[in-house]
């Protein structure tokens, strides 16, 4: 693992005007830069660039972060990727945290494995365009395909040898183990060291990670042969999960953000063809049916997929069960339908990519639509096919997590069905209902009831319902908090307004604003709801006994993606000040009141905002009771209603005390 010393490094040399620049034409704008935004298609531009506080934003869409934010969203990379490709650019050495025996084994062997795929690549494309064999058998095919010289190169296409065991013979000559060529699946071994090239005989399609390490690769033989298949893949390996990957991912990665959308294809020269005619947003699931952790990396870049079908209705039947995954996943499914005798690789040869786009517009279905059509033309009169053909549509429905189209798919299938929209919700329903049965229980995170019972009298027997406290509303009352811990978290909380101290007279001094944080929400017993806003404020109070400890830059190098971007936004002023600073801060504040001295003023705003949370939690109790005595008294129960209107009372009382602090509350000492 890479040293936090080596990541700060890094981080320091990092400038966000060199790395934005190298991908965007930026021109100076005042103190910032400004240009065409990366993430999605701007005409005007809107992405800005802060060397002062060397992040970047976009104002359209509203990515940004750092510099490490944006090669993680650019080039699609996780963060530690991102850190390499950064300390690559600025010539730092990496410095790895000393891992255990164990930690190095495993480490050193999935390196092993990457050096020898790279390898193996170069190798299968140099016989692809150096070798006779090569030349006339593999070259031949792919330009018989219509596949031009630039795009065999971009997808790294190769040819492996019709001698049984040139690849391995050739690898163990250039010092690679037997070990490592068994694990990557490149060569198969057999009794008495007999060992045989797994892909002798085909043309190569090398299989990429999101950024562009060659993991497996695929292989189609070119003459007909008994007892095997036109392609084999490489089998899984330590570096190699079939259901994680999607072929074309790495060169579609960008072109899938920026249209936001992925179209779907089965094969390998599929997704090569419809690159050739410019349609570069485009994956290929290799043959197999969609798995969650295919459906995962699309969603990682958008939620709308268009799944591109030939005419083979045996194949679409296949296609159709992955299909519900993405449903599931909340995705936006439709599906185009090609000409018949046409698939995506014959097609595309036919069309540019305007025309290609065109007949997609033109052509897409909503999936629901096309599976119920497809269903019923091939259920007929026939009530038992018709019934299961209804069960089937429902199962369908009934995983998508959103109500509201849930709701629009069951009306315009009642109508394609001519069933009863009331008895398609009813199985539905019930469908969901079993989900849910056999779902795992979720967490339940910080306990709000817990936090507010903390505040009222132990007499109160009325717990607070988590359910009805408005999420956006805590949400905020929260993030206001972290604002000042991530800004000002080590600044010392300073009352400029306080009276001298007396001379002689020992003071105490002021806390920093994470260790008041820390000392009034312990003192109330509260802490935060959301778990990610509870995780950052953990590790601010963790990490604040470091004196050296800056909180803005620990959060913006975090290497939970999440988290950072949470302090990227804050650092970008993204959040906007509350109610309760806009009239220190609004148009009308004096030039030294602006937010740029704002420390000036942590003594007394940030208590503000802690009083604001416990605001929030109290007004919540108050009416939770209100409605419970609204209840008590239609029972006729007065003695119960009449108890808590005193409660009322109690929480009022509170209520004003609160009130009134977020106006003249004191710091409290140690």
């Amino acid at each position: 693992m890479i040293d936090q010393g080596t990541i700060d490094r890094i981080m320091d040399a990092a400038q966000v005007v060199d790395v934005v620049s190298d991908f965007v034409t930026l021109k100076r704008r005042g103190i910032n830069y400004v240009g065409l935004c990366p993430f999605h298609t701007d005409k005007t531009p809107s992405f800005y660039v802060s060397p002062a506080k060397n992040i970047c934003k976009c104002f359209a869409c509203g990515e940004g972060g750092t510099a490490v934010h944006f090669i993680m969203k650019h080039e699609q990379l996780s963060y530690y990727e991102a850190i390499r490709y950064l300390a690559k650019k600025y010539n730092i050495e990496i410095q790895e945290r000393e891992l255990t025996d164990e930690q190095k084994k495993a480490y050193n062997e999935r390196e092993s494995l990457f050096i020898l795929n790279d390898y193996a690549r170069d190798y299968f494309m140099n016989i692809l365009h150096e070798h006779i064999e090569g030349k006339a058998v593999g070259l031949s095919y792919f330009k018989e395909r219509g596949f031009r010289e630039d795009i065999i190169r971009k997808f790294q296409l190769g040819y492996s040898l019709e001698q049984k065991d040139a690849f391995t013979q050739e690898s163990l000559r250039n010092g690679y183990k037997k070990e490592f060529l068994v694990k990557t699946g490149l060569t198969i071994e057999g009794d008495n060291n007999y060992v045989v090239d797994r892909f002798r005989g085909r043309v190569m399609f090398p299989v990429h990670t999101l950024s562009g390490k060659v993991i497996a690769f695929g292989g189609r033989i070119l003459k007909k042969a008994e007892n095997t298949g036109k392609y084999i893949n490489s089998p899984e390996s330590e570096i190699y999960h079939k259901g994680n990957e999607l072929y074309g991912i790495f060169f579609a990665k960008q072109a899938i953000t920026k249209a936001d959308c992925c179209f779907l294809v089965e094969g390998y020269t599929d997704v090569i063809s419809m690159h050739q005619a410019g349609i570069e947003n485009v994956v290929s699931s290799s043959g197999t049916a969609l798995t969650n952790g295919q459906i995962r990396l699309i969603h990682r870049f958008t939620d709308n997929v268009v799944v591109i079908y030939d005419g083979d209705a045996a194949g679409i039947k296949a296609a159709l069960r992955g299909i519900d995954l993405l449903l599931e996943d909340g995705m936006n499914i439709k599906v185009v339908l090609l000409p018949d005798g046409e698939d995506p690789d014959s097609f595309a040869r036919k069309q540019n990519a305007e025309s290609f786009i065109a007949y997609i517009k033109k052509n897409e279905v909503d999936f629901i639509r096309f599976k119920t059509q497809l269903l019923l033309e091939e259920a007929g009169n026939d009530p038992i096919k018709r019934a299961a053909l209804i069960s089937d549509i429902v199962n369908s429905i009934s995983v998508i997590p959103d109500n509201i189209i849930r709701t629009v798919y069951l009306k315009d299938c009642s109508i394609l069905l001519d069933v009863d929209e009331r008895i398609l919700i009813q199985e539905v329903n019930k469908k969901r209902q079993t989900q849910a049965e056999r779902a795992p229980a979720k967490p339940n995170y910080a306990e709000i009831a817990d936090v507010t019972n903390s505040l009222l009298p132990h007499s109160s027997e009325k717990k607070l319902d988590t359910s009805k406290v408005r999420k956006s509303t805590v949400d905020k009352a929260e993030l206001a908090i972290l604002y000042y811990i991530v800004r000002f978290g080590m600044e010392r909380l300073i009352d400029e307004e306080a009276a001298e101290p007396v001379e002689g007279e020992e003071v105490e001094e002021p806390m920093t604003v994470i260790e008041y944080v820390s000392f009034d929400l312990k003192r109330d017993e509260l802490w935060f709801h959301s778990p990610i806003y509870k995780q950052i404020l953990d590790e601010a109070i963790a990490r604040s006994e470091d004196p050296n400890f800056n909180s803005s830059r620990y959060f913006l190098a975090h290497p939970d993606e999440e988290i950072s971007k949470i302090a990227a936004d804050i650092v970008s002023d993204r959040y906007h000040l509350s109610k309760v600073h806009t009239k220190q801060f609004g148009p009308n504040a004096k030039k030294e009141d602006t937010p740029l001295a704002e420390e000036k003023h942590l003594a007394k705003n940030v208590p503000r905002v802690l009083t604001e949370l416990k605001n929030i939690y109290i007004s919540q109790q108050i009416k939770e009771i209100k409605e419970l005595m609204a209840h008590k008294q239609k029972e006729g129960d007065w003695d119960s209603a009449i108890e808590l209107i005193q409660k009322i009372k109690k929480l009022e009382e509170i209520k004003k005390v609160l009130a009134k602090a977020l106006g003249e509350r004191i710091i409290l000492r140690w």
